[in-house]
């Protein structure tokens, strides 16, 4: 069996791509990297690199090994890392969250299981749903928390519902523009802020505007929950975003938040895993804080 620390090695050159970014993370120099590389493939009985001149890359037995290196390793630091409780969660958890998963519930839920168990290491990265379906998928993330896609999920990974947050029109409550009374009104004449449409949550914003039968004067397209709102309590535009769960905007001074009653669009978000995975204390941990509450259950914060 291959030394865990050469696996280890492995899956630094597959997430940064180059024996030379790999080795500056490890101390190493690219010759050492390739060297050991080279050990691993003859110990495996089958290369694992497609090499050129200047380039190298995992080919399909490459990436296939990296879910295998990964719960090895992985399986390993969490027996390093166990004590004397089978409950307690220990050790380094990868998870991938949208960064409005961030300001909203989700926050909340990582901060209660660390105060839980103080041995346990989060690791988070942001980023996009669609990107976090290939990191999963690939073992290079435990988890994700993600928006429902548009497509089937894969047989291979396992989508759990965790929370829905509703579309909602939200408008400065100091504009720099003329604000007229109605919510329809507001979308026909304001300067819109739409969320990228090549997104899934900018396609559930365009659904919520099909509902509406609103044509929008489109000013910015951006791909952040966050920057919208703030452009939005600076008074440039309105927009529709989901409603943040666990974030209170009614005590927002510079915000409005208007439910729109024709739309039944709502952002389903949801925590994403390998169907097997040695970090499931923590996906099963998570999805029971979850499971049976209500946003008035837990304390609120302002966003």
């Amino acid at each position: 069996m291959p030394h865990l620390r050469t696996l280890a090695l492995f899956l630094t050159v597959s997430r940064t791509g180059s024996f030379a970014a790999a080795g500056q993370q490890v101390g190493l120099t690219p010759a050492a990297v390739g060297l050991q590389m080279r050990a691993l493939e003859e110990e495996l009985g089958r290369t694992l690199f497609d090499r050129g001149p200047r380039s190298m890359a995992l080919n399909h037995h490459g990436q296939a090994f990296v879910t295998a290196a990964q719960d090895l390793v992985a399986r390993w630091e969490s027996a390093l890392a166990s004590g004397d409780n089978p409950h307690d969660l220990r050790g380094t958890v990868q998870v991938g969250a949208l960064v409005s998963a961030l300001m909203g519930e989700f926050a909340d839920a990582l901060w209660t299981l660390k105060r839980e168990h103080p041995g346990l290491e989060v690791r988070l990265f942001a980023g996009l749903s669609a990107t976090f379906f290939g990191q999963v998928e690939r073992g290079e993330l435990d988890a994700a928390v993600v928006t429902q896609p548009p497509t089937r999920t894969p047989p291979d990974l396992r989508l759990s519902p965790l929370y829905v947050e509703p579309m909602v029109l939200v408008v400065p409550r100091k504009p720099h523009f003329a604000l007229p009374r109605q919510p329809l009104e507001m979308l026909r004449k304001c300067p819109f802020l739409r969320f990228d449409r090549h997104t899934w949550t900018g396609a559930l914003v365009e659904r919520a505007l099909d509902q509406c039968g609103a044509q929008v004067r489109d000013e910015l397209e951006l791909n952040s929950v966050e920057a919208i709102l703030a452009l939005v309590r600076q008074g440039f535009g309105v927009s529709i975003v989901p409603q943040l769960r666990n974030i209170d905007w009614g005590r927002d001074r510079l915000l409005q938040v208007i439910p729109l009653a024709r739309v039944s669009v709502q952002r389903h978000v949801g925590l994403l895993e390998r169907r097997q995975h040695p970090r499931q204390g923590f996906t099963n941990a998570l999805r029971q804080y979850f499971d049976g509450r209500e946003p008035a259950h837990r304390s609120k914060r302002s966003a």
